[in-house]
C-alpha cells in the first residue's frame, strides 16, 4: 500500500503536469493568428524534435529548400523504412502539380478490349496490396569529386525505401482486356511536362504497383499525389508520378524523358536507353564520409544493401580496404526489392584503414568494384565519374584522428 508521502508526491507531479498542459494551451492561444496556426499545424501533424537535424539536403547546400534535387540522410536513419518526409526527390522541371484527388482520373486505353477510366474511389474499392519497395534514381551512387563527395547523403542519398499501398497494375490491365499483339505500356503523368515512360508489358503484368499510399498515409504531392507507379527493382525514372494515363501499345515510345534526357552513350558507341534493372548495391552509412570516430574501441558498422535482382542474400564487410571480407548480419525479414539493413561488429585499433561493403543477391550477382565495373562495360574507370547506372563498391577511409573520408579517389 502506498504511503501518504508517496500519494502527496504523485498529486504534486500530477498538478505540475496539469499546469504544464494548461500553460501550453494558454501560450498557444496567446500567439498571433499566424503563429497560432503554425503551432496548431505542428501538433495536428507530428513534427520531429527541434534538436533533430535529420533533413533532406541539396548537393552542397546547408538546408533543404529546393524542390529539384533533395537527398535522403541515409547516415542518420535506422532500420529500412525511409520516412515519407525524407524520401529523396528528383527534378520537377515544371513544378509539382496541385491535384484534387476527387477530380483525378486514370485512363487505361490503347490495345485493350475495354478502355476504362478510374476515379480514386473506384481504385480504392479494388483489392489492395502493401509492399516494401526501394526506389533509386539512375544518377545515384555517381562518384563525386571534392567536398560534396564526402557525405554518404550526397553520393548515395538518391535512394529511399517505403511501404507502398495500392492496386496491382495487372489487375487493371486484366479488367481492360489486353490484346495479344500488345507488348509494352506507356505511362504518363499529369504534370506540366507530361512525364512519359515506356515499360515492357511483361513487367507491367508482374509486380508493378499503382500506389495511392506511402508509409500508411496518402502519397505526398512531391512523390506523385494522388497516384503514382512503383516499379520494383527498376530505376526510379520508370515509376511515373501523378499517374493519369496508361496506354497499351506494341512498341516502346522512346519519349524524351527516357531517350534524349536519360540515355547514356558509352565510348564504344553503344547506348543505354533501356537499362531498367538496378544492380546489386550496398553502402556503409556509419561510419561514413564526414563523420568522426571519437576514439579507438568497439563500433557497429552498419549500412544498407539493395538490388533489382530480387532479394539480398549476403553482404560482406571489409575493414582492410578489400583485402579480406567477412559476412555481416542482415536485419530480418529481408524483403525482395527493398533496402536491407546490415550490421557488422568492429574493434578499431586507432590505425588508418579503409571500410567497404559488397552485396550479393539471390541470383548470385555480386556488387563490383569500380575497376571491375569498368572492365565489364569496356570503359575506363573515369567513365563512372560522369555517367549514371553505377553500383560500384564505396570505400571509406578512417584516418588516425578518427575522421572518415571518401576513399574512392585516393
Amino acid at each position: 500500500m502506498a504511503s501518504h508521502s508517496d500519494r502527496r508526491r504523485f498529486l504534486k507531479r500530477g498538478g505540475a503536469l496539469a499546469s504544464f498542459v494548461i500553460g501550453t494551451v494558454r501560450s498557444l492561444r496567446g500567439q498571433t493568428p499566424a503563429r497560432e496556426a503554425i503551432l496548431k499545424d505542428s501538433l495536428a501533424y507530428g513534427q520531429p524534435s527541434p534538436f533533430d537535424n535529420t533533413i533532406r539536403r541539396t548537393l552542397g547546400q546547408a538546408t533543404a529548400i529546393s524542390d529539384t534535387a533533395l537527398t535522403t540522410p541515409l547516415q542518420d536513419l535506422d532500420g529500412i523504412i525511409t520516412p515519407s518526409g525524407l524520401h529523396f526527390l528528383m527534378d520537377h522541371v515544371k513544378g509539382v502539380p496541385d491535384i484534387d484527388s476527387k477530380q483525378h482520373r486514370l485512363l487505361v486505353h490503347g490495345m485493350v478490349d475495354h478502355p476504362l477510366i478510374y476515379t480514386m474511389d473506384e481504385l480504392k474499392r479494388l483489392p489492395s496490396v502493401s509492399r516494401i519497395y526501394f526506389l533509386e534514381c539512375n544518377a545515384n551512387n555517381r562518384p563525386i569529386r571534392g567536398p560534396n563527395g564526402e557525405s554518404v547523403q550526397n553520393v548515395h542519398g538518391r535512394t529511399s525505401c517505403s511501404e507502398w499501398t495500392g492496386v496491382l497494375l495487372s489487375a487493371l490491365l486484366n479488367e481492360c482486356g489486353v490484346q495479344k499483339e500488345a507488348s509494352w505500356i506507356v505511362a504518363e503523368g499529369s504534370d506540366a511536362n507530361k512525364y512519359t515512360m515506356s515499360i515492357p508489358l511483361a513487367k507491367a503484368m508482374d509486380d508493378i504497383l499503382v500506389a495511392y499510399a506511402q508509409n500508411g498515409e496518402p502519397v505526398r504531392p512531391q512523390q506523385g499525389y494522388p497516384l503514382r507507379l512503383v516499379v520494383p527493382g527498376w530505376e526510379a525514372i520508370r515509376s511515373v508520378k501523378w499517374l493519369s494515363r496508361i496506354k497499351v501499345v506494341d512498341q516502346p515510345y522512346m519519349a524524351w524523358h527516357e531517350s534524349g534526357n536519360n540515355a547514356d552513350t558509352i565510348p564504344n558507341g553503344k547506348g543505354l536507353w533501356y537499362r531498367f534493372e538496378v544492380g546489386p548495391n550496398s553502402v556503409i552509412t556509419r561510419p561514413s564520409g564526414g563523420q568522426r570516430l571519437p576514439g579507438r574501441g568497439f563500433y557497429e558498422i552498419t549500412g544498407l544493401a539493395w538490388t533489382g535482382g530480387g532479394a539480398v542474400t549476403k553482404v560482406e564487410v571489409s575493414v582492410d580496404g578489400g583485402r579480406s571480407y567477412k559476412e555481416a548480419a542482415l536485419q530480418q525479414p529481408v524483403h525482395r526489392f527493398a533496402h536491407t539493413r546490415f550490421r557488422f561488429p568492429w574493434a578499431w585499433n586507432g590505425e588508418e584503414t579503409v571500410l567497404q561493403s559488397r552485396c550479393t543477391d539471390e541470383r548470385g550477382e555480386v556488387q563490383p568494384t569500380v575497376a571491375e565495373a569498368a572492365k565489364n562495360l569496356g570503359v575506363p574507370p573515369d567513365y563512372f565519374y560522369q555517367a549514371d547506372h553505377f553500383n560500384g563498391v564505396q570505400p571509406w577511409k578512417v584516418n588516425r584522428d578518427g575522421s572518415v573520408q571518401n576513399a574512392l579517389f585516393l
